[in-house]
This record gives C-alpha cells, structure tokens and sequence, in this order.
C-alpha cells in the first residue's frame, strides 16, 4: 500500500473515519486504526464504569458529534454485549417511522422489563431534548437527566454521566501547558520504527515516490514542529471556541500530509476540516511588520542576501526548492513560522522569531492557573493583585467611563445629562475568598471575582478573547462593533456598577470645569457643594 493511500484511512471522508459495529474485511486498514489508538482519560473512566455496571443500572456516554462515542462504544459492544444492552447512537432512530426519542422510550423500557445494564452513547442537545419530551413512562430517567445537566454530578441515582467536556483535550494545570492524547496521536504518526504502519510506507515511498508528501511527513516527525501545531490546535481551541476530537484531528493531520501543498501551506490554507478553518485565520502572512514586509519585497524584487541562500540551499535537503518557485515568499513565511523553535542550517529564519511571539496563551495558562488553585498563599496573592489591578480592574474603569473625560480612577461614569456627568466615588477590589473557595473549572475560561463598595459582583467569565480584549483597553484601545461577542460582558459588568452606583448616597455632577457634590443627608434633605 502506497502512503497516501494508507493515510487516506485519517480522512474524514473515508469509511474508516467512524467504527461501527459492521466489519469489514480490510487487514491493513484494521492493523492502522489499531496501531493509532490512544485511550483517552475518558475511556479509562469509562471501561471502569462499564466493567463495574450492575444490573438495572444505565452509563450515559454524552457529547458532541464526531468526539469519538461510536469508536469507543463500539469497541466496547464488542467485548460486553452479552452481558450489558448498547444503544450505540440515541441521535437516530433506526426506523423510518420512529423519532430518536421514540426510539429511546423503548430501549429504556426493554431495559426496566430484562434488568439488564444499559450503555447509552448519546449527544447532549439529544439528551436535554429528551428530558423534555420523553415518556411520562421514563421520568425517573428524565429527571436524573435533568439534575446532571444542572449540575454537571456523574452519578445520579442508577444513571451515570460521562461527559466529553468534562475531559478537555488540553491541559493548563502544569508548568507547561500540555495534551497527552494529541503528543501521544503524533508520536504514534511519525515513530520512526517498524511497528509503525505509517513510517513502513514512507521508508518505501522515500526517493522514488511523492517528493511533497515524503518531504511533510518528514517535517511533521519534527518535535519543534509538531510543538508549533500543538500550540495553534490550542490557539483554536480558546480564542476560537473550537471543540477537538479524535475524528477531527486525525483528518486534520491527514491534510497536513497528504494536502495538495507543502505542510506549511496546508497549515494555514482553507479546507474543509473545522480546525484547519479556524486555523487559517492565525496565518502568518497576516503578520505586518516592518521585518516581514522587508523580506518579502526582498525575494520579490531578487535581491541578493548570502545569507538567505545558504538558508535556501540547505532546504533542499528536505526536497523544498525556492528557486524552482514551487514555494511562495509567503510560504517561506509559513515555514519560518513553523521552523521557529528549531535549530536550522545558518538559522535565518529564527530573524524573525520576534513576529511570531505571542504571549497571550502563556498568560492566559499562568492566569488561569492562579485563580483555579489560589489557596491563599502570599506570593500567589500578590501575583492575582498585580493582574487584577494591571489588567482586570483598569480595564473595567476604563471602559466604564470610555465617554467621559478626566475622571479620577475610583471615579465611575453613571450617565449624561446635558452638558453635565453623573458620577460616583467607588471601590473596586478583589475579592480573594470567593476565589479561593470557587470550584468550577473549565479550560474556555476563569472566574474572576470583584467587589464593589464592598458588595460582590457577578463572577466574570475571563476567556482568552476578554483577556485580550482587556489588555488592549489598558493600552488605549476603544473596543467596536467587531468585539460585540466579547464586549457585551463588560456591558454586564458595567451595568451592576451603575446599579450599585445609583444607590450611592453620594453622586457628583461634572461639566467643563465646574464640579457639584451631591450628598443625601436623609431621606428628603441633598446636600449640595463644590464649584
């Protein structure tokens, strides 16, 4: 089997990209799914929930489409269906005259009437639908179903939930933020060994077959480079809201390799996989900067650099030819992007490391870090003071009082009259118990906790979008219509403020130089004063 054929079993498009429980006579197509699997942390939860499941009792498998349910609750039909019910997918129906929730009446009313265990691999917008509109027959379930989805607990009476959210692909808790299963899935691609189905059709394909997909495979065994796509995968992830699984991720590494360019170009160009259309928007092309510009009117205009040519010669230990032009100034952009990290040749693509550094994931992780496992201890307090301060606090004053010039920092916009500016004096804080006490825990954000005058606002849901967002507010920007998704949580924020200032017994009035003091003494006598 030639190589890109063997790695066509990663495309989505291919009838391998999903295990059902038809087999098909394909041994080496078998023996390359088989050599990739990884466990993920949610089937180790899972196959000790399974080897545990009592009779009369029901393991809910909950996500979304193409996470990766059917494969494992294929494999495992497979090995315990003689003892255990699977409904491998509640999202159809599997008759023509049935609904999915139809359907899901009756397996729950097999499963009261044998007692048998029951597996159930469902989505959780079908989940909530049916704890809706399910039997009246089944309302013991639909009510766990009910409790789980507002409280996120497992374990519910005789139902368990097992929730692919729950278990994110990436992990910020460490010094360095990391994902197993992504690091093991990439291990597994480019082992250089015979065990290997992959590598075996690379080392035949190698010098006599596809120079391109030779050359990306090559590129992609790289660890630096295969650090850089971890990062943009997580980029994704974050700023972009983009759920990974192991469907999506297997056919995007199958773009990467077997695309129609080389695996800097396909990085970054349009596709029809989710991560990689999310990916296309971190393109480095997209970077303007007086060093990037410079070089790509450099090569466009020819101009001689030694430097560069020696650079360009060693490439074509990798089979990338510039001076042929099969690759692009703005692909040599994406290579340099992707090569950053790596020791090469004269190194002179590592001259513009400095326009690819982006510090905003490492302070999200490091922020993240400290308010989830704040416990009180000194130096982390005043670490969460120095951000809440620099960036949470300042960011809020600021863009409260975006319309209104020359007002002190504890000095909030409250509304325009005219000429003149309502104002109130206020105290914004920390509040460092709710953060110590807080339990929830998400990788698409932290909570941050806040006082005023020593009332406590809502938690704030930082992402990595409103920590930007928040960064540039300090530095002067004045956010627009494009940040509306992000932009309406400092509304919210801004809005119990206000509250909490209107009730303030003391307000001040502003116009050009001139500045009024209004103090409620009681409840029918204002003080007024100042001028």
């Amino acid at each position: 089997m030639k190589l890109r054929e063997g790695l066509s079993a990663l495309s989505k498009s291919s009838p391998y990209a999903v295990t059902t429980n038809l087999r098909a006579d394909f041994p080496e197509f078998d023996a390359l799914k088989k050599y990739l699997f990884v466990e993920t942390d949610i089937e180790r939860v899972f196959r000790k929930r399974i080897q545990s499941l009592e009779p009369n009792q029901i393991l809910f498998l909950c996500g979304s489409s193409g996470d990766g349910k059917s494969e494992i609750m294929t494999r495992y039909n497979r090995q315990y269906s003689e003892c255990i019910d699977f409904h491998l997918d509640a999202t159809h129906s599997f008759h023509p005259k049935m609904t999915a929730i139809d359907t899901l009446d009756k397996v729950f009313s097999k499963h009261k009437e044998n007692g048998r265990p029951l597996a159930v691999g469902i989505n959780i917008g079908m989940l909530g639908n049916y704890a809706e509109e399910g039997s009246d027959q089944h309302d013991d379930i639909r009510q766990t179903i009910k409790k789980f989805l507002n409280t996120k607990k497992a374990d519910q009476n005789n139902c368990f939930y097992l929730d692919f959210e729950l278990f994110p692909k990436f992990d910020l808790s460490a010094d360095v933020h990391t994902s197993d299963f992504l690091k093991q899935l990439l291990t597994k691609v480019t082992a250089s060994t015979d065990d290997n189905p992959i590598f075996r059709m690379y080392k035949k394909e190698q010098g006599i077959g596809d120079t391109i997909l030779c050359t990306n495979y090559q590129l992609l065994s790289i660890t630096q480079v295969q650090d850089v796509i971890f990062d943009l995968l997580l980029k994704a992830r974050l700023e972009k809201d983009q759920f990974i699984t192991a469907r999506s991720l297997l056919d995007f590494i199958h773009i990467l390799l077997a695309g129609p360019g080389y695996i800097f170009d396909n990085l970054f160009s349009d596709s029809d996989n989710e991560l990689g259309m999310k990916i296309t928007d971190f393109d480095p092309c997209a970077i303007r900067s007086k060093n990037l510009d410079m070089f790509i009117l450099q090569r466009q205009l020819e101009l001689p650099s030694e430097e560069f040519e020696q650079f360009s010669r060693d490439l074509l230990d990798y089979k990338i030819n510039y001076a042929r032009k099969k690759v692009t100034e703005y692909s040599l952009v994406r290579l340099f992007y992707l090569l950053k990290d790596l020791d090469f040749s004269n190194n002179f693509h590592r001259k513009f490391k400095q326009e690819f550094n982006d510090s905003l994931i490492e302070d999200y992780a490091n922020f993240w870090n400290l308010n989830s496992n704040y416990d009180g201890e000194l130096k982390e307090k005043a670490e969460l003071k120095a951000f809440y301060k620099n960036v949470v606090l300042a960011s809020i004053n600021l863009y409260a009082n975006r319309n209104s010039k020359n007002l002190h920092r504890d000095e909030f916009f409250i509304s325009a009259h005219g000429n003149w500016q309502l104002t109130a004096k206020l105290e914004l804080s920390v509040d460092y118990g709710a953060i110590k006490k807080s339990e929830e825990l998400k990788l698409g954000y932290f909570n941050a906790y806040v006082k005023v005058a020593d009332k406590q606002l809502e938690p704030i849901p930082i992402s990595i979008n409103l920590l930007d967002l928040m960064y540039r507010i300090v530095r002067g920007y004045r956010p627009n219509k494009h940040d509306k998704n992000t932009v309406v949580l400092l509304d919210e924020i801004v809005d119990q403020i206000v509250e909490i200032a209107n009730a303030s017994n003391i307000l001040y009035l502003h116009a050009d130089n001139l500045s009024i003091k209004l103090k409620q003494v009681d409840e029918d006598d204002i003080e007024v004063s100042g001028v």
